[in-house]
């Protein structure tokens, strides 16, 4: 194409220069957070020379993250950054036509700040980007429309609570009280719940003119063009006789134009997600399939493919189906080739997530897998020409963005080399164990760079969160910086974890704190037994589900000399109507005033907490929906009124995910301290 990406103004040109030369390398520091380098979000251009991509850094200064879009030649040659305001921006879109580039961000005055983040759009003939939405509340997931002309998005219903002075007969500045008649009225980050619902819309960029064209008491999202402009296609509840009790979303189409009347293109009784993706003829649509109500924790997406156009009427509870039946894992991030041969996807596997396609035709095909090694591929942009920018991460390789050519993978980026340069990593090696059932498990053991064979190390079981996740072949800055400090770390992927099949994930269904125990001590007897771990100085921990997981094993043995406990709960009759887990709570595991033996069960940690010896940690986000801060309340004030070593940690104003940088920092060097205090590794591996 004639344009040239350099005719932008002020940009900042990065030309991919070999790094010759090493210098002596040193363990990982926590100084060295705010140095890494979050990269994400890849976007191939229309005509393939160029992947536009997002870099979030962290100023340690300012304590916060700030984001900007890249874009790098597709030959890795040249790397441009394209903007660089302190807002920071996100969601880069090409333009089908190749003219622009599309982004949201919220500059501006803070009046215009308060309004969200809007639509920006970059001529690729030159200039400085301009704003061109001006949309109360904001805007969502863009999405270009085939013919370059509009923008769909999601919209938000605005709370007329959020400007009180402006509400009728509301005289005063303070908010008027928050009326609740939702079943599901609660969730991390947003809060309580309103009749308040987000929508599709469609963005005209010649006349700025904005129409919701979805609406009605529940949410749409996902929004994705059919190939002629006429229809997008996006999930929702609707339909459902209470939105508020199920998960299960399904399949819709709408013309993009108001007035249009949404139209159900699937009716099954288990969740479709994803972005929903059109064949290249506009005749069909994929889409990922998860499962009921009852194993909505346990989901594995498979994936389907149904007309576009459906019968004249859609029967209720039908499933299409399934591609790939006989694959026992989960699929994501699906697209469709140019020429409609082939779906490609993201294949997760154990301990790995690679890129893979299937015929399009051919719904019992074998997934052929597009790339392989010991790492996680984490998204997926195609090309025309039939290959991917992806982002890719391993052990030891923060996610960059890569060019997948075929089945060979190449790296197109390296913000994090220079800081990799330094650093002397640990050492990631696949990890097998037998519980005493004779299960076989599966995870990772990462050991101390500089490890010597037949020496006995303190070791920290860190457990993931999830349960339905898994840990990977990854770059984690937790496990380098605990194993840079002379501790072994295991990660295990127990029975509920993904990665090994849907058995696999439904194994701990209304059984919680089990199986798990039951996999991770098998894990920790097996690294005893190579003679890896000091069974005198063992440490557990982990967040959310992992924090959990930390309760139930040290309720259950007292082999662990500390914890750390973080986002956890334990007092599960307590949690019923205060976190955001309502449809779950009643589907598995019923009404606790109907099924008090299982919620007893369930609660096992606290009723017996007695018998913990180990001093845990507790840590938690003050705002927290998701696993609320009083999951860890009691259980320190059990251990607190037991007189066992204890703490407790509240981070103000943060959610499940702690997202200011000085905050994810200290708990860190609070897991650091508070296992260097009783597991006393050597004095040389403290590292600041």
């Amino acid at each position: 194409m004639p344009r040239h990406p350099l005719a932008i103004a002020c940009l900042i040109v990065v030309f991919a220069v070999p790094v010759h030369g090493q210098t002596a390398r040193r363990p990982i520091a926590l100084d060295d957070h705010s140095r890494i380098v979050s990269v994400g979000d890849p976007q191939r251009s229309p005509e393939g020379e160029w992947v536009a991509y997002t870099v979030s850094t962290i100023d340690a200064d300012k304590d916060r993250r700030n984001t900007d879009i890249w874009m790098v030649k597709w030959d890795g040659s040249e790397r441009i950054q394209l903007t660089s305001s302190p807002d920071g921006e996100s969601s880069p879109r090409w333009s089908p036509d190749g003219k622009y580039l599309a982004f949201v961000a919220s500059r501006g005055t803070d009046e215009e700040k308060k309004k969200g983040g809007q639509i920006w759009l970059l001529n690729r003939a030159g200039g400085e980007a301009e704003r061109v939405s001006d949309i109360k509340g904001g805007v969502q997931d863009i999405q270009w429309s085939p013919d370059s002309t509009r923008i769909a998005y999601v919209a938000d219903d605005q709370d007329p609570d959020a400007e009180p002075e402006k509400k009728e007969g509301w005289k005063r500045k303070t908010l008027p009280p928050i009326v609740i008649d939702r079943y599901h009225f609660k969730e991390d980050r947003t809060g309580y719940l309103k009749d308040l619902y987000s929508h599709i819309a469609v963005f005209d960029l010649a006349t700025k003119a904005s129409t919701v064209i979805t609406g009605g008491g529940t949410d749409d999202s996902s929004p994705a063009w059919s190939p002629d402009g006429t229809r997008i296609a996006f999930l929702s509840k609707r339909g459902a006789a209470d939105p508020d009790r199920t998960s299960n979303t399904d399949l819709w189409t709408v013309e993009a134009k108001a007035g249009a009347v949404p139209v159900p293109i699937t009716r099954t009784p288990i969740r479709e997600s994803g972005r929903p993706a059109w064949s290249p003829d506009g005749s069909r649509l994929a889409v990922l399939l998860g499962d009921d109500d009852q194993n909505t924790a346990y989901g594995m997406n498979k994936l389907t493919v149904v007309p576009a156009n459906p019968p004249a009427s859609v029967g209720p509870a039908v499933t299409p189906p399934i591609y790939m039946s006989s694959l026992d894992r989960a699929v994501s991030n699906i697209a469709w080739s140019a020429d409609g041969q082939n779906i490609s996807f993201l294949l997760q596997d154990d301990r790995t997530n690679h890129v893979a396609t299937v015929p399009a035709e051919n719904p019992n095909g074998a997934a052929q897998r597009k790339s392989s090694g010991q790492r996680s591929i984490r998204a997926l942009s195609p090309g025309k020409d039939g290959n991917f920018a992806v982002l890719a991460t391993s052990p030891t390789e923060p996610t960059e963005v890569y060019a997948l050519e075929g089945s060979n993978l190449r790296r197109l980026t390296n913000h994090n080399e220079t800081l990799m340069g330094e650093l002397r990593l640990a050492t990631t090696e696949d990890f097998q164990s037998k519980s005493k059932d004779g299960t076989e498990v599966h995870g990772l053991i990462v050991k101390p760079s500089g490890y010597v064979a037949g020496t006995k190390y303190p070791t920290l079981l860190i457990i993931h969160g999830g349960p339905n996740g898994q840990d990977e072949h990854s770059f984690s800055f937790d496990r380098e910086f605990l194993a840079a400090n002379g501790y072994v770390v295991l990660a295990i992927n127990y029975r509920g974890s993904a990665g090994r099949g849907n058995a696999w994930q439904k194994a701990i269904h209304k059984d919680w704190g089990n199986l798990e125990v039951v996999d991770l001590l098998g894990a920790v007897d097996e690294a005893v037994k190579q003679g890896i771990v000091d069974p005198d100085r063992l440490g557990i921990g982990g967040w959310s589900y992992g924090g959990i997981s930390t309760n139930y094993a040290i309720a259950s043995v007292t082999r662990f000399k500390a914890a750390v406990s973080g986002a956890g709960s334990s007092l599960w009759f307590s949690l019923y109507g205060i976190d955001q887990y309502i449809i779950q709570y009643d589907q598995e595991m019923g009404q606790p005033w109907k099924n008090q033996e299982s919620w007893i069960n369930a609660s096992y940690p606290f009723f017996n907490a007695e018998k913990i010896k180990t001093p845990t940690l507790f840590m938690g986000g003050e705002k927290d929906f998701n696993v609320p801060i009083a999951g860890g309340e009691q259980m320190y004030q059990a251990l607190k009124s037991l007189g066992v070593d204890t703490q407790l940690v509240i981070y103000p104003g943060q959610f499940h995910g702690l997202t200011i940088p000085s905050y994810e920092r200290d708990r860190l060097q609070r897991y650091l301290d508070w296992f260097n205090k009783y597991l006393s590794p050597s004095a040389t591996s403290t590292r600041r």
